[in-house]
């Protein structure tokens, strides 16, 4: 049988995850999902800054619900296989997955890739569901209703990096609405989605009055309830793998934590603290994957005193912010708030939710912000 790479996939990419020198079971996410199929709660967006484990995550998921492939020997071990519902939906059901920055890696506009990833599932469907005539093949929603309608066949979604479009058409409005809408018209009030888990950056995007996907439960680093435990690694989790490496606890922390989501879980950066592990050194690992320029766009653009107040954080002290202007892209930017509320999402920045107060959480991060400075017109 041909391996899918949209409809029904294989678990090999959470294979590998699991493979690794270090895991740590994440696994209780699937339990929270579980509790939300079939009903109103079923769409869930889950936004949170790079390295911190989207993509690990969504694969699981994947890995878990996808009748394309055998999962039990990858979880029987887990702490999901203790849960009532493990057996009744371990691979048990059809899963579409579509990691966006694929799509949009190889398509020039938003239209030619909304057409190219409809044309890839469709070609899948048509190979493993055989006996339904389709009415329309340019379509992925009307496909989709055809099955629904004939066989009474539901589906999961795993959407990775929904938000790339975001971040690689930022300023293109009208191809970020065509995108939203495509999202809407797939998702939205229909019958036949069992579950929508999306994995991004940011949270969704506003429009005014423009809601393609109000329907969406959002969890970010703004509002994480009730996802918490799933944002990160968590301090007992951190402290764990310190006993078993031998490696200094309070230095770890000193260095990757300081998100706190809430009073009882602060979580830790998993890309950080793994290669802190394999490396036995602390270090800043975000000069890899993130570019100091980054950071210097945002906080030169100094909006009513914003490097005043970053001199402050860097002092460890804290700042006040309105995050609830933001408009959830990298663009449109108003104030300061707006800046601070998108360093949060970006995990440059901590926030608490009790004092709507920003801060930077750790060591790691203050090396950023200092190598950003060096760099700008200070």
């Amino acid at each position: 049988m041909m391996n899918n790479s949209y409809w029904n996939p294989d678990n090999e990419d959470f294979k590998i995850s699991c493979n690794g020198k270090i895991y740590v079971d994440k696994s209780m996410l699937i339990d929270y999902t579980n509790s939300i199929l079939h009903t109103p709660e079923r769409f869930i967006c889950v936004s949170r800054p790079r390295r911190f484990g989207k993509s690990t995550d969504a694969n699981m998921l994947v890995a878990y619900y996808s009748k394309g492939c055998d999962s039990k020997a990858l979880f029987d071990h887990l702490k999901i296989a203790h849960r009532d519902s493990y057996k009744k939906h371990l691979n048990k059901h059809h899963v579409i997955y579509l990691n966006m920055q694929s799509f949009v890696s190889n398509q020039e506009n938003i239209q030619e890739m909304i057409k190219f990833l409809t044309s890839q599932v469709i070609l899948e469907l048509k190979t493993e569901i055989s006996d339904v005539q389709f009415q329309d093949e340019t379509k992925l929603r009307l496909c989709l209703e055809d099955i629904y309608r004939y066989k009474g066949e539901k589906f999961v979604f795993i959407i990775d990096e929904w938000d790339c479009i975001f971040r690689e058409f930022p300023n293109d409005l009208n191809s970020q609405k065509v995108y939203l809408d495509f999202l809407r018209d797939l998702l939205k009030d229909k019958k036949y989605v069992s579950l929508a888990y999306m994995t991004g950056i940011l949270p969704i995007k506003k429009y005014g009055t423009h809601s393609a996907l109000n329907m969406f439960k959002e969890i970010s680093m703004i509002n994480p309830t009730p996802m918490e435990k799933f944002m990160g690694f968590t301090k007992e989790e951190v402290k764990k793998l310190c006993e078993e490496y031998q490696i200094d606890f309070d230095e770890m922390k000193a260095w990757y934590d300081g998100y706190h989501l809430n009073k009882e879980v602060s979580i830790l950066s998993p890309r950080s603290v793994v290669f802190s592990l394999m490396d036995r050194k602390f270090k800043n690992y975000w000069a890899s994957t993130e570019t100091y320029e980054s950071l210097k766009v945002y906080i030169d653009m100094n909006f009513d005193g914003l490097r005043d107040d970053i001199i402050k954080l860097l002092a460890r002290k804290r700042v006040i912010i309105n995050p609830s202007k933001f408009q959830n892209d990298m663009t449109t930017f108003q104030s300061k708030d707006d800046v601070f509320t998108l360093l949060v999402h970006l995990g440059y920045l901590g926030y608490d939710e009790e004092t709507s107060e920003v801060y930077i959480p750790n060591n790691e991060v203050v090396e950023s912000f200092v190598n950003s400075i060096e760099d700008s017109n200070w």
